[in-house]
Parts: structure tokens; C-alpha cells; sequence
């Protein structure tokens, strides 16, 4: 009885240290947890971001391989059709080419699309156009419809009356009919100054700048006014710039109110031009 005693424990010692050999042979990795496998996976799906990424409303311009964008084609140094070539040339269709180089990198991706003060607001509600560079002014009204960049530009309200007509300021110019174009500013500067001189004037618009050129040559009007900056553009042999100066304005880059993306990025492209000369440099060769 005790022999057997005896190798029945030596048995199960045996067995004890077998599975304590079998526990110390070799430790097995453990397995990763849940947050250690979600960041492995989080890694090997997640692609850098390209650095000088286009934000999504310039990107889908790029895409599209063209800039969309409405100019003045009756203006002088801004946006005036060569009648020889046919194209619109000046500084707001060199901006343009400028914008155009550097979201699809040519100058010449543009299409322009002729406006008037009366219709570049609405071809930039439908989409017609991405922007509008035709020498739009920035008021406070206007910024609660679009979006404008820095100014590019500075001007004033001018009047350009004949050689022969007498006026010599809008002081003179009491009983004067003078021409504006349709929904320009330029009517309610000259307005007010007038109603400080305690001089009654009335106006005439007419769609285009030609227009009121003409209105002006027959004598239809008294005085043609918009900015400064345009009049010189039709002075001639016949006409006289007066030295009034009202009201000045700045010109911008008009863009829709929801383009925050597209609006931005011309602003900084237009206020880097501004501080770096690229702007100055077009002023100068336009004349202006």
C-alpha cells in the first residue's frame, strides 16, 4: 500500500512539472487591442494632404480649364474692345489673366463676357461669370450682396461737359441735365454735392458710356458723369474735364456672397499684387 502510495505521488509530481515546463517553453505575442488596431488601420488609410492644395470652389475653376469673367468693353485703360483685333483689352482684363495664370496656369484661360453697371450684378447671381472685374464699386450696400476684394483702384466722380458750354464747376451748373449710366453711384454722389450748392440739376441715364458720349455731342445732356478715370478716356478736341472730384471710390473684384473660398483666394492674390507693385506697374501702363 505504501509503494503505491509512493508512485502515485511520484506520478503526479511528474505531471506537475511537464505542464509547468510546457507554460515556460515559449511566450506568444499578445494580441493588439482594439484602439491599438483602429490607429494602425487610421494610418495605412489616411493619405497626406499635397501641401498648396486648391480650396474646392478654385479647384473646380482648374477643373474646368477656364475662368469665366465679366469686363467692361466700352472703358479706356479698364476693359475697352480693339476694334482691330477684337479683343477687350486694359488693367481689369490683365487682372484677369493674372488670376487665371495662377489657378490653371494660363494666362489666356479666359472667357470674358462684355457688362454694364446695369448687368454684371445679375450675370454674377446666375453663374454667367466667376467674378467681375468692371470697374465695380465698393459701397457698404453692395457688400451685403457680393463679395469684393481689396481695392485695386481708387477714383473719383468727374463731370465732362463741352469746350464751349461755360461750366467751369457743378456750382455752375444750375438747370443742367447730366447723364449716368444705369445703376451707377455716380448719380447720388453728384446729387448730393449739388443739393450742398443749392444747385437743381436732373439726370438722364443711358446703358452705356457711348451713349452718354453721344447724348453729349448732340446736346442732349449738358454733362457726362462717371469716374474720372473713364471721362478721360472720351475726352476729345471738343469736351473739358472739369476739376469736381466726388465721392471716391474704390474698385474691386466682385464675387457671390457664398464663394468664400473663390473670394478669398483672389483677396490675397490681389492684396500681394497691391503691396508687391504688380498693380502699380499695370496703372502705369494703362495710362491711368
Amino acid at each position: 500500500m505504501k509503494k503505491t502510495m509512493k508512485w502515485l505521488m511520484l506520478l503526479a509530481a511528474i505531471l506537475m512539472l511537464a505542464v509547468f515546463a510546457a507554460g515556460c517553453g515559449g511566450e506568444e505575442t499578445p494580441a493588439p487591442t482594439t484602439e491599438q488596431t483602429e490607429q494602425t488601420e487610421q494610418t495605412e488609410s489616411t493619405e497626406p494632404t499635397e501641401e498648396g492644395a486648391l480650396p474646392a470652389q478654385v479647384q473646380a475653376i482648374k477643373d474646368r480649364g477656364v475662368l469665366n469673367v465679366g469686363v467692361k468693353e466700352d472703358v479706356p485703360g479698364f476693359g475697352l474692345r480693339n476694334t482691330a483685333t477684337g479683343e477687350i483689352e486694359g488693367l481689369e482684363v490683365d487682372l484677369a489673366k493674372l488670376i487665371a495664370a495662377e489657378i490653371i496656369g494660363d494666362e489666356n484661360a479666359i472667357a470674358t463676357t462684355p457688362v454694364t453697371a446695369k448687368t454684371r450684378g445679375p450675370l454674377l447671381d446666375n453663374g454667367e461669370v466667376d467674378m467681375i472685374l468692371a470697374t465695380f464699386t465698393i459701397t457698404e450696400e453692395r457688400k451685403q450682396t457680393y463679395n469684393f476684394s481689396t481695392p485695386y483702384y481708387t477714383d473719383a466722380v468727374g463731370l465732362l461737359v463741352k469746350n464751349d458750354s461755360g461750366y467751369e464747376s457743378l456750382a455752375d451748373m444750375d438747370g443742367a441735365i447730366i447723364g449716368v449710366a444705369q445703376s451707377s453711384t455716380s448719380r447720388d454722389a453728384v446729387s448730393a454735392e449739388a443739393e450742398n450748392l443749392g444747385v437743381n440739376v436732373t439726370f438722364e441715364e443711358y446703358a452705356t458710356y457711348p451713349e452718354i458720349k453721344a447724348a453729349l455731342d448732340s446736346g442732349r445732356v449738358n454733362a457726362f458723369c462717371v469716374d474720372k478715370s473713364i471721362l478721360r478716356g472720351y475726352l476729345d478736341d471738343t469736351t473739358v474735364l472739369l476739376d469736381d472730384a466726388f465721392n471716391p471710390q474704390e474698385y474691386g473684384v466682385a464675387i457671390k456672397l457664398d464663394n468664400t473660398e473663390l473670394a478669398a483666394y483672389v483677396d490675397d492674390l490681389i492684396s500681394t499684387w497691391m503691396e508687391d507693385g504688380t498693380i502699380q506697374e499695370l496703372v502705369t501702363k494703362w495710362n491711368l
